[in-house]
């Protein structure tokens, strides 16, 4: 394939990882094969949406060599390695996406792939030992889970997924089987565990929180998101109408009621000036996390860099807003979401595209929780790791997202 091909067709690959929700923000890579001795990837840390073909960089596969001073993706030498075992492959995706990642954590090969998505996948998937991102500890683990399969699909432990093709359809092919497989490996999980059939993964959610869930009921209020504009904070309800509120004295610049969570979004936005954007989540798996009153700690890489080394819970009172939300946000503090008792959790980050990724990460980490518990003996990652994750993500990879 000529160069200037193989680089647009992994732009409109990377447009399309961030739209079908398998990857957030500058996560996961693509890459295409362009001859036996060299294939084009995604650059380090820069928004997939405004890709332009001088940012896909063309790498040598012996020895990961590239020419020019856009730094291609630190897990190429993962892509170099699936080229150099699979000669008949010529496309890489690797993926955040939903389920693959959820049961990332397993320490064993799943060996029960569905008749009807062994033509797609292969007859298993392997589970490549964990490693830091962008280590060579990564890299081996990967390549012995490749090594030890024919499998297109590998899940990368606490981490993602890596999808093989023939070319870019098969690859995106490969990626959506895998999330099938593993939902249904979620299923059958619970349905070994409990007894029960569930249909849909949300099901199962709702079932673990009804029978962990530390009261019986929670006060509920309707979810806002919120921005800063200034010194005035807008309050959008499920159906987008806006409520005006200053930020100084709390008024209600719109007219009209007060929504029950206002003194809440404002205490985020008083007390962290890096804020300017909050969502409030009612996603199933993190409504029955936020039921359970666990301390959520990393199971996924990207959970440790975008929200932090653990995500603490407390409860809102409607009818004592301002203690109670002072005492939300505190657990707030040096984190990007918080769990709200029984009502889901606060996303919060520097603008809404930022708090949106901080929600898929959380739904992920949450549905992580569910089948961690689920299937019993899942270790999170270790403090140390998950800090320094967390340190290199705030001060090197958040800054170059856009």
């Amino acid at each position: 394939m000529d160069i200037m091909t193989a680089k647009e067709t992994v732009i409109t690959a990377g447009k399309r990882l961030v739209e079908s929700g398998l990857i957030a923000r500058t996560w996961g890579n693509v890459s295409c094969r362009v001859d036996d001795n060299s294939f084009v990837i995604t650059p380090s840390g820069r928004s997939y949406e405004t890709l332009t073909p001088d940012e896909i960089v063309l790498v040598k596969i012996d020895d990961l060599s590239y020419d020019g001073d856009v730094k291609p993706s630190s897990e190429k030498g993962i892509h170099a390695q699936a080229y150099k075992l699979r000669p008949e492959i010529n496309f890489v995706i690797h993926t955040h996406q939903m389920n693959a990642s959820a049961i990332s954590f397993l320490g064993s090969d799943i060996n029960c792939v569905p008749a009807e998505s062994r033509d797609i996948i292969g007859s298993d998937i392997p589970v490549a030992s964990y490693g830091l991102p962008g280590t060579g500890k990564l890299k081996k683990g990967v390549t012995e889970a490749l090594e030890r399969s024919n499998s297109k699909a590998a899940i990368m432990a606490h981490h993602g997924a890596v999808c093989l093709g023939v070319d870019y359809e098969d690859a995106f092919k490969v990626a959506s089987e895998l999330e099938k497989v593993c939902e249904g490996y979620l299923k059958n999980t619970f349905y070994n565990a409990m007894g029960k059939t569930a249909q849909t993964v949300e099901e199962i959610a709702d079932y673990f929180a009804a029978i962990n869930v530390r009261q019986e009921e929670y006060a509920q209020y309707d979810p806002y998101t919120s921005e800063r504009e200034g010194e005035t904070m807008n309050m959008y309800d499920e159906d987008g109408n806006v409520t005006r509120i200053n930020l100084l004295t709390g008024e209600n610049i719109s007219g009209g009621d007060y929504p029950e969570t206002m003194e809440l979004h404002r205490e985020v936005y008083r007390r962290r000036k890096d804020v300017n954007s909050v969502i409030h989540s009612k996603k199933p798996e993190i409504v029955a996390v936020s039921k359970i009153g666990k301390t959520m700690k990393p199971l996924l890489d990207d959970f440790a860099q975008l929200i932090g080394i653990t995500v603490r819970g407390a409860e809102y009172d409607p009818g004592n807003t301002v203690k109670s939300a002072k005492k939300v946000v505190r657990k707030l503090r040096g984190r990007n979401a918080v769990l709200l008792s029984g009502n889901g959790a606060l996303c919060a980050a520097g603008d809404k595209s930022d708090a949106e990724a901080v929600e898929m990460v959380l739904e992920k980490g949450a549905r992580a929780q569910i089948s961690a518990d689920l299937i019993g003996g899942a270790k999170a990652i270790n403090p140390v790791e998950a800090l320094l994750m967390r340190v290199v993500y705030k001060t090197k990879y958040s800054k170059q997202k856009k």
